[in-house]
């Protein structure tokens, strides 16, 4: 993978040039794309160009970046997943697209996605294993910046989509505190969830890739942020996790308290069970109001898992979506107490490992982060021994809590490296 901190670095020390960093992306895109099929736009020789304009003097150093392929770009097409919008061209890029080019990062290309971000699976394929899924909707960040074909990349999640690809394709990621990425110019489903995220191939690339982008103090490389108390929650509510998943999160634990760092084991209040089991109302309800052209003027054209999405959101009543609301705002009301117990949280980032390329996963262990708005991270760390394939851990911190929450999960990481 594409260290982007080390990359930087060595730019800023004139031991590399944005164009010679390029290079090394593209030519990981000309042995493996063909494989991953991780893009859904990509011109080299306009990123060439690019690449050679930038000065690789501050910020992203002129670092390659892909855009999940539900956020607008001007140049290069925006499908959305879906036939529907083939070879559409928005008028404008989105913020987040310009914010990265403004802090000296490279546009590279379009990411593959779902189905306007929902469940029918990508045509990407897991660089670990080709029989897998890479996770959903952003398959194509997720899968792109484990096959090295990019140090970032931007994906949205509104179930689990940032953090449920990361744990499968093995990279670290986040879905920060809601908004605190612009997410204007991105294909909406549930506004109240929707949340951009991004990939990389550590924390610490993470975080120096946000703190660039956004100009927040975000950075966690070289700083001394104490030792955080973790609380272990296994979600109960949210359904069965694997043994590999139960593997990865004991292991995590025994690592962590091996290294002196306190693990707590919290009871998570009633109040989030009922909120977890509201997040589909919410979810479907908006999703079905923000397609509903797509699904007025070309239902054929949507896949039937969508469908049947929009077609149980246009069955929610406005009471129950309301109900479903004021649940959601009691739980987030109820993180206040529970993070004066702990510093952060530590649960699982998937049920287990990639499932098979006909399913994008479960979010299941997801929606409750997401509809709270919490900052949550993707720690890569461990792999089942059978397979191969990587299972993640979620770091989740206090709403707004954001640099703290990447300290706390860029410590796990270093931790679990040691006790590897």
């Amino acid at each position: 993978m594409m260290r982007a901190l080390d990359l930087a670095e060595a730019v800023e020390a004139g031991d590399l040039t944005p164009a010679t960093v390029l290079e090394l992306a593209l030519e990981a895109i000309s042995e493996r794309e063909k494989d991953i099929l991780a893009f859904t736009a990509l011109d080299m020789d306009r990123a060439r160009l690019a690449a050679r304009a930038i000065p690789g003097n501050d910020g992203l150093f002129g670092l390659p970046v892909g855009f999940k392929d539900i956020i607008d770009t001007a140049d290069y097409p925006t499908e959305h997943g879906s036939p529907l919008y083939k070879g559409h061209k928005p008028k404008a890029d989105a913020p987040i697209v310009l914010m990265t080019e403004a802090a000296q990062g490279l546009r590279l290309g379009k990411t593959a996605t779902t189905e306007f971000a929902f469940l029918n699976p990508a045509p990407t394929f897991n660089p670990h294993h080709a029989a897998h899924s890479p996770g959903g909707s952003s398959a194509g960040s997720a899968a792109g910046v484990a096959a090295g074909f990019m140090p970032l990349a931007f994906g949205t999640q509104t179930g689990g989509s940032v953090i449920r690809p990361a744990s499968f394709c093995g990279v670290a990621a986040m879905k920060p505190s809601f908004r605190l990425i612009p997410i204007q110019g991105v294909k909406p489903f549930a506004p109240l969830l929707d949340t951009m995220g991004l990939f990389g191939a550590r924390v610490a690339d993470v975080a120096f890739g946000l703190a660039a982008i956004t100009g927040r103090d975000l950075r966690v490389d070289g700083g001394d942020f104490g030792q955080p108390t973790f609380g272990i929650t296994r979600q109960p509510f949210a359904g069965e996790a694997s043994p590999e998943a139960h593997a990865a999160l004991d292991h995590a634990i025994a690592a962590l308290s091996k290294a002196g760092i306190a693990c707590r084991e919290v009871a998570l209040a009633p109040v989030f069970a009922e909120a977890h089991a509201h997040h589909r109302a919410i979810n479907n309800h908006e999703g079905a109001v923000s397609l509903t052209w797509e699904y007025e003027r070309h239902r054929e054209k949507l896949s039937p898992i969508l469908r049947d999405a929009i077609e149980h959101g246009r069955s929610v009543s406005l009471a129950e979506y309301d109900a479903a609301r004021s649940v959601s705002n009691r739980a987030r009301k109820a993180t206040h107490p529970l993070f004066e117990k702990v510093d952060m949280l530590l649960t699982f980032s998937a049920p287990g490992i990639a499932p098979l390329r006909d399913s994008t996963g479960d979010a299941t262990f997801n929606k409750l982060i997401t509809l709270l708005g919490l900052p949550a991270v993707n720690v890569p760390g461990w792999k089942d021994t059978a397979t191969g394939l990587p299972v993640g851990l979620q770091v989740v911190g206090a709403f707004g809590d954001d640099q703290r929450t990447l300290a706390a999960a860029h410590l796990l990481e270093r931790v679990l490296g040691r006790h590897s």
